[in-house]
């Protein structure tokens, strides 16, 4: 149910902008309305999701550790695995933001088929797909960045050449824009192929990856088919929006208008979804904290807020009397 409305999600919007531009013609609203509103809301979105997570207090240092703590000088310390200090932290997030190295370290556990015991196994294949996801979008919203900019970057550039070099087919083919509709598919493929996946997996996790889905293939497209578009007239409706002097582009192919309102929808959704950890992962307090409670000590900054009260066992048992006795708990005031 939840893989078919997250499908029918997509095909709505998909329509919506279809009609919108076909039947009714609605150049403005779709090409510099929707997606002027989606460029503040994403924004607006991120900044705010971004201060409360500064804003919010850390009760404790709770650093997720998987090595040798530092201790004594002639005892070998796992500086990455559990760092003690803003150096080695920075340098274990710098490894989790570029490399993922807690998924590449990570297994996969699993009962053999006879359900006696339970096994571990690798999770590697799933480290390259978000690899591999995760730098393509970067590089194809780095190249895209040419329809914002006026020169272009020479980075962009750089990207575009390179992403292109193998020049097969007019125009050339971008290795990036098959690298992530692979990895999207994988990625879909794994929610509906592992059961466990399958059992946690809502509405929201495939939404996410049809949305992505409906962007890319729309995007090859416009690119390697006939609904081809004027890149000229793209970018003046591109520079139109980040400069605040809307351009309307009229008459373009429906599927440019379709691929622009989805990844309008995107940047709409992105503050308020999953997706945000891509900014959350910089705030994690797992992750971005130095494990040095031995030299350090730390205070709740919420501890003067807290009552200095305790609650004992007996007073506790006399709240949940009822409810242990209905599950057939002993009681110690029973036995008084």
């Amino acid at each position: 149910m939840n893989v078919l409305l997250a499908l029918a999600g997509v095909i709505v919007l998909v329509l919506i902008a279809t009609i919108g531009t076909g039947a009714a013609q609605l150049y403005t609203v779709f090409g510099v309305i929707l997606p002027g509103v989606a460029l503040v809301v994403f924004l607006l979105g991120v900044i705010t999701r971004v201060v409360n997570w500064a804003r919010t207090p850390v009760p404790f240092n709770i650093t997720t550790t998987t090595g040798q703590q530092k201790s004594l000088d002639w005892i070998e310390s796992s500086s990455l695995d559990c760092p003690h200090d803003k150096k080695t932290a920075f340098m274990r997030m710098a490894l989790e933001v570029l490399l993922f190295r807690s998924l590449f370290r990570n297994t996969k556990a699993s009962l053999t088929d006879d359900h006696s015991s339970l096994v571990y196994g690798s999770s590697k294949l799933l480290w390259l797909a978000a690899i591999v996801f995760h730098y393509s979008f970067l590089v194809v919203v780095l190249r895209h960045l040419r329809f914002f900019m006026q020169p272009t970057p020479f980075f962009v550039n750089w990207l575009d050449k390179l992403d292109g070099m193998f020049e097969i087919g007019l125009p050339s083919i971008y290795l990036t824009s098959f690298a992530l509709l692979i990895a999207l598919l994988f990625l879909l493929y794994r929610r509906f192929a592992d059961a466990q996946v399958r059992f946690i997996s809502l509405l929201s996790d495939y939404f996410a990856l049809f949305l992505l889905l409906g962007i890319v293939i729309s995007g090859g497209m416009l690119r390697y088919t006939t609904a081809r578009v004027d890149i000229v007239q793209v970018k003046e409706l591109a520079l139109g929006i980040w400069t605040m002097n809307p351009v309307v582009v009229e008459g373009a192919s429906p599927v440019f208008y379709v691929h622009l309102f989805l990844v309008s929808s995107l940047l709409i959704y992105f503050p308020f979804s999953k997706l945000m950890h891509a900014g959350g992962i910089f705030f994690s307090p797992t992750r971005n904290l130095a494990n040095d409670n031995r030299r350090v000590r730390h205070v709740n900054p919420w501890a003067d807020e807290i009552p200095n009260r305790t609650h004992s066992y007996a007073a506790w048992e006399k709240e949940f009397a009822e409810p242990m006795r209905r599950v057939g708990m002993k009681l110690d005031m029973d036995e008084k």
